[in-house]
Formats: structure tokens, sequence, C-alpha cells
């Protein structure tokens, strides 16, 4: 039996556009899916530089989608925080390389690839960042999509204990 939530980290490059959105994403699901106390998710970026708001164009459409990130500041992927996750999903392949090159042994995948369960027929979720807000719906649709296929493929149960 696990002694603490399995934790689903989302990796992007800035974690002002794609990460926080699929984050925001997950965590809906799984409060709709009542795994919200078995599983905590968040959200990171190779390139973050700590404390930045999310994107305008990512605020809009997830307001339009009726999620808040008002509240998120990004957050620099770290070695140490890498290793609290026991899973790590990447926007494109280049984020997956990047955590294998930080951290061995740690489980990481492309989105796209994790949630489809074979390697090379996911898709990669694109960079909106500066472009038309079209764009980040398509992102946030992309997103839409994949996070909860990625969600049914955990374990289930996924024991998690109280710790006694």
């Amino acid at each position: 039996m696990r002694e603490r939530p399995f934790r689903i980290l989302f990796v992007c490059t800035g974690n002002t556009c794609r990460s926080p959105l699929a984050e925001r994403i997950a965590a809906r699901e799984l409060k709709q899916r009542g795994w919200d106390e078995e599983v905590q998710v968040g959200s990171a970026g190779i390139l973050a530089l700590d404390g930045q708001p999310a994107s305008e164009g990512s605020l809009q459409v997830a307001r339009e989608a009726g999620l808040a990130l008002e509240d998120h500041r990004s957050r620099l992927l770290t070695e140490e925080l890498a290793r609290e996750a026991d899973l790590i999903l990447g926007m494109s392949e280049g984020h997956v390389t990047q955590v294998a090159t930080l951290t061995e042994g740690v489980a990481v995948a492309l989105l796209g690839d994790f949630a489809r369960d074979s390697v090379g027929v996911g898709p990669a979720v694109p960079d909106p960042f500066g472009g038309p807000v079209e764009v980040y719906r398509e992102t946030l649709r992309t997103l839409e999509t994949l996070v909860p296929e990625a969600l049914d493929r955990l374990p289930r149960p996924l024991d998690v204990g109280d710790g006694r």
C-alpha cells in the first residue's frame, strides 16, 4: 500500500502555457473521478523562470474552460523536483530528453505516447506561446483529450494508505 499520493509532473519549456493547463485539466479530472486524494499533479518547465504567471493566452483559454490559472507561478524543473515525481509527462520529445538527462531512472514519457500506450504514436503538444488565442484553444483541446487518456492508464487502485 502506498504511503503517499502518486505524483504526476507535467513538463514543458517555460511552465506558463502547456504544463499548467495540463496540470489544471488533470486536477479537475481527478476530482471528477474521486481520485484527487490518491493522485497529486504539478507542473514545471525545463527553462522556466521561477515565479512567472501563466501566459495571457493560457489565462484566457483556461477561463473559457472553467479552469483557474490566475494563481499559477512557474517553477524550474530541478533534479529534486523530478525525483519527487512518480511519473513525468513531457509535452515534446525535447522535454522528455531533457528530463532523462537531468535525472536517471525517473519514469518519463511524452504525454501523447503515454496516453496512447505506445512509443512514437502519440502527438507532441505544440507550444502556443506568443501565438493567437486560437492556437491556445487548439492546445487546450489537445490537452483535454490526452490528459484524461493518460489518467486512464494509471493502475487502479493506486492503493494509497494513510501512512499508519
